[in-house]
């Protein structure tokens, strides 16, 4: 491990966690995941099994970024709902152990697809897959957050104007240029905000296919990862956003389904996935849908642009941060264009 990102104080790791966990042991091996940008994730093989160490990033950090703490807390809470989790061992709030807040996680073996058009499936699984995933997204939709201790995980009030003042403050104050895109969808989002239907649940965030890891062999999935981005908040984000994402070109640093023939593929249509998620989470439709698409090109935009950020601050977790910060602009030029 080469640079201050990627370390870890194994000297001082190993007690902590022999104290924290049962039957941990020795660390035997450490590695870090290639995959992902926000929080740098290890691989910890030791005594008592396989380990994920998810942590926060050194360095100075925008406000609210980076919240390790509440992926641990609603994947705590969601170990005995229908969603699938990883067992959680210990969140570590003491930044003197490895210098940022952690927690371990177990690591759940199985599959993560990094391309959503699945090439290695045949056209029957990869339809079951999509099938599963809108099935677990409308779960997490349904989740009594009374009955897990979440109540109050989100703040109260319209989702979309808390989510528009928060990204829209996240991406300036991590803004290195001038987009006039972004300034036309903030203002467009701003006018064209939905009145508040009461709809409030946990929402994922940042849901899609790489954020989910399916069983070695079976089209189930096993695992729904990366909930730095949850929250209590309006569904119709969530599926949105999803949905958003798979139309990203496929050569794209997030690649989606843009540009395929999805019924070859086997994959339904986005208008297919969508009639199976409301089927699923009792709901007959989603008006006004294109606000809704429109939103999350802004949303991810605004991510990806603190990402951008990072990368020039030399702050970022992966490699592929430039890569990653440079789709900022194209997609909030491309969001734009929906709203002509």
């Amino acid at each position: 491990m080469s640079n201050t990102v990627e370390q870890l104080d194994l000297a001082s790791l190993q007690p902590y966690l022999q104290r924290e966990v049962e039957d941990f042991g020795e660390i035997r091996q450490c590695e870090k995941f290639s995959g992902g940008q926000s929080n740098p994730t290890f691989l910890i093989t030791a005594d008592g099994g396989r380990y994920v160490l998810r942590r926060k990033p050194p360095g100075e950090l925008l406000k609210s970024a980076h919240a390790v703490d509440r992926e641990y807390r609603v994947m705590h809470a969601l170990r005995d709902t229908p969603v699938p989790v990883p067992r959680m061992f210990v969140l570590c709030e003491d930044e003197s152990v490895i210098g940022s807040v952690f927690y371990l996680m177990e690591f759940v073996e199985g599959r993560i697809h990094w391309n959503g058009a699945l090439p290695d499936a045949t056209p029957e699984e990869r339809g079951v897959m999509y099938r599963n995933m809108a099935g677990v997204l409308a779960a997490i939709h349904q989740v009594d957050v009374e009955q897990v201790g979440l109540s109050d995980f989100g703040k109260p009030g319209n989702y979309f104007a808390r989510q528009l003042s928060r990204w829209s403050k996240q991406y300036h104050a991590s803004e290195t240029e001038k987009n006039p895109a972004m300034d036309r969808l903030i203002a467009w989002l701003e006018q064209n905000l939905p009145e508040d239907d009461g709809r409030v649940a946990l929402i994922h965030g940042d849901y899609r296919i790489d954020n989910l890891i399916f069983h070695p062999k079976r089209p189930d999935i096993l695992a729904v990862l990366d909930w730095e981005l949850s929250t209590l908040g309006h569904p119709w984000g969530d599926i949105a956003y999803q949905c958003m994402q798979l139309r990203l070109p496929q050569d794209a640093a997030i690649p989606g389904l843009g540009g395929l023939d999805r019924r070859q593929l086997g994959i339904p249509t986005e208008e297919e996935y969508l009639a199976e998620y409301c089927r699923l989470a009792g709901i007959s439709d989603i008006p006004n849908w294109n606000f809704y698409i429109v939103f999350n090109y802004f949303r991810l935009a605004a991510i990806l642009q603190g990402i951008q950020k990072r990368a020039l601050d030399g702050n970022a977790s992966s490699s592929k941060a430039f890569e990653y910060g440079r789709m900022a602009r194209p997609l909030s030029e491309t969001g734009a264009s929906l709203i002509d």
